[in-house]
């Protein structure tokens, strides 16, 4: 990733802390995130996984879009969370307030497996396998799914995503947020 990809996120994440007026230690409580690593994304010296940052932005109850703000670069694939090996995340449709949805297209490597922790109450995610074939994770049962399949569950408990072929795969997710979540972004 990108020393201005790291950048953005950081100045994000300070802005997020900023408006709440909260320390590193209450963000930490929050998000289950060290006030040690948080002040290292928020400086830029380290780059947040994406389990780690949908931490940060269930904690601060805002979008995950909102720490892509300000990446002004046309190349997409310097606009792509690659923080660990085996996935990467870009921003198809940032979070728009109106219909308290975003967009993103995941790409995992052959045979890699992501969970995620539970997110807000109310959360829901739809997928779309756009290539190849992946299982989703829901009530501790991997699903399958081949590509032009689609999927929609409630994001407010463990979840996740493994591809389960030896060709990389790809699907778009919708992430819609619930009325009750009171975005200022």
């Amino acid at each position: 990733m990108s020393i201005k990809f790291n950048n953005a996120i950081g100045i994000q994440l300070k802005l997020a802390r900023t408006n709440k007026d909260w320390s590193l230690d209450v963000a930490s409580k929050h998000t289950g995130v060290s006030k040690a690593m948080l002040g290292q994304i928020e400086r830029g010296e380290s780059s947040p996984t994406v389990a780690r940052l949908w931490n940060i932005a269930t904690g601060f109850h805002l979008p995950l879009s909102y720490f892509f703000v300000g990446i002004e670069n046309n190349d997409s694939t310097e606009n792509m969370l690659k923080s660990e090996s085996g996935i990467s995340i870009s921003t198809l449709f940032p979070f728009d307030l109106e219909t308290k949805s975003e967009v993103f297209s995941l790409t995992l490597a052959p045979l890699h497996q992501q969970i995620s922790a539970p997110h807000n109450e109310g959360v829901i995610e739809h997928i779309m396998v756009i290539e190849g074939e992946i299982e989703y994770l829901l009530n501790d049962q991997w699903h399958h799914l081949n590509k032009g399949e689609v999927v929609k569950f409630n994001a407010n408990q463990k979840h996740g995503y493994r591809n389960v072929s030896e060709s990389q795969a790809v699907f778009h997710n919708i992430i819609y947020y619930t009325s009750e979540d009171k975005f200022s972004v």
